[in-house]
Order: structure tokens, then sequence, then C-alpha cells
């Protein structure tokens, strides 16, 4: 990196940080370590390009500081982990956007994640069928090895029945094109929303994958890019435990 390019690295760096601070302060601490984490990777890349050996000593003591409460938040976590007692609430207000399933459920993907379960009331309607495929492909791009996707939801008997069966058997056709072996069944009774992954955690989202406003018109921002697309209000109830499902 050339010093033409410090002072950019550095605005990435402190509007990460920024971030950071901000979901520290709301109680938010797994996605606060991860912009932590970019964060003071960025502002390392702007030590190593620095010259002036005041700027060096100023840069250093902001990463150990960074890095110190980065720490602290991890050991914390770990404890709550440990003791069963993790909570996070995530409050996503009316038209908010940049809740993308990326976005929402990357802070709690690892290495370790080879199963999923998806528990969703709301699979029917063509729009909800694309959500568990964004879904599906989230899964694919990030970095873990999923290797099973189960997906427990109600059964469409109107008129748009065979819509569901079709979007369901491509969808768990193409997943095995990646070798994810795709699980369904169906329930009458099913009503609660709930995402568990095998590394502990578990996501409960107040209206499940189908939180999205739709889209003023097909070419209309927002309508491929999930971040930038309308959400209705809700919430997002993480937690954690060294129990999970398995059948």
């Amino acid at each position: 990196m050339t010093q033409n390019h410090v002072p950019g690295m550095e605005a990435s760096a402190v509007s990460v940080l920024k971030r950071a601070v901000e979901l520290d302060k709301s109680s938010r601490f797994q996605e606060s370590i991860v912009c932590y984490q970019e964060g003071i990777q960025l502002l390392m890349d702007v030590l190593k390009a620095v010259k002036d050996d005041s700027k060096k000593t100023h840069y250093r003591e902001r990463i150990k500081g960074y890095m110190e409460r980065a720490e602290q938040i991890k050991v914390h976590l770990n404890r709550e982990k440990e003791e069963g007692k993790y909570h996070e609430q995530i409050k996503i207000p009316e038209n908010a956007t940049g809740y993308s399933y990326d976005k929402l459920f990357r802070p709690y993907i690892s290495e370790t994640l080879t199963e999923v379960w998806v528990e969703d009331p709301y699979v029917r309607h063509i729009h909800q069928l694309y959500n568990l495929l964004r879904f599906c492909e989230m899964l694919l791009k990030a970095p873990c090895k999923v290797k099973r996707i189960h997906l427990l939801t109600s059964q469409d008997e109107g008129e748009s029945s065979s819509q569901q069966t079709n979007a369901l058997a491509e969808i768990k056709q193409s997943l095995q094109a990646h070798k994810v072996t795709l699980d369904l069944q169906y329930s009458s009774t099913i009503h609660d929303r709930e995402i568990r992954f095998d590394n502990g955690w578990i996501i409960k989202i107040g209206r499940g994958l189908d939180y999205f406003k739709k889209p003023q018109g097909r070419f209309s921002i927002g309508y491929c890019d999930y971040d930038l697309r309308q959400c209705q209000e809700t919430t997002v109830d993480v937690f954690h435990t060294k129990h999970t499902k398995t059948t």
C-alpha cells in the first residue's frame, strides 16, 4: 500500500471501528467482535505504510486499545456461552436497510459449521421460496462447510401447492450439485420460527426469513441486493447453547 492510499484506508478503519463501538455499546457483542477485527486489520495495514514515527506510535496505541477491548468481549462471550446465558437481541426498525442474510447471520458462522436447521412455517409463496434460496446461497459463500440443511415448514394445500413442491425440489437438486443435502419435512402445527447452527448458535427472527419488504419494482434499488432492500419491523433473538438439536 502506498502513502497515497493511507488516508482512504484510515477512513475505512475509522468507519468500521466506529460501528464496532456502536455495536459494543448496544451489547451486540458478537457483531462488534467482527467489526473490531476488521477495523484492527485495516489499522495494521495503515501502520505498515506510514513512515512518521509519531504516527506509528499513535496507531500502535489505538490498535492496542481496540485489541484489548476485543479480547475482553471474547472472554465475556465465552463465559456467557459456557454458562448457557448468552442472549443478544437485535431490533430491525421499519423500513431499515443493511440487514441482508449475510450481514445478519455472518457473525455466527464459523469454520466448524456443517449442519443447519431452519424452522419456518411460511416457505410457500414465490418470494418466500426465493428467500430460502438466498439463505442457502449465503451459506455456500460463507467461510464454513455446510453439508446438510434441514427445513421444517408447512405444506401449501392451496392452488399454488405445486409451485412450493417444484421449487423446493429444484433447490434440493441444486444444492446436491454443491454437495449439500436438503432434508425437507412438513408440519401442520408449526408456528415458531427458528434457525439453528450446529456450532451452537440459535437465531430466532420474529418474521422468520420473510422480513424484507416487497420492492417498488423489478428495476428498483434493493430488488437484487438485499442490503439495500427495506425491511419490515421485527426482532431477532440470538442464543448460544453447547447442545444443539440433531434430529
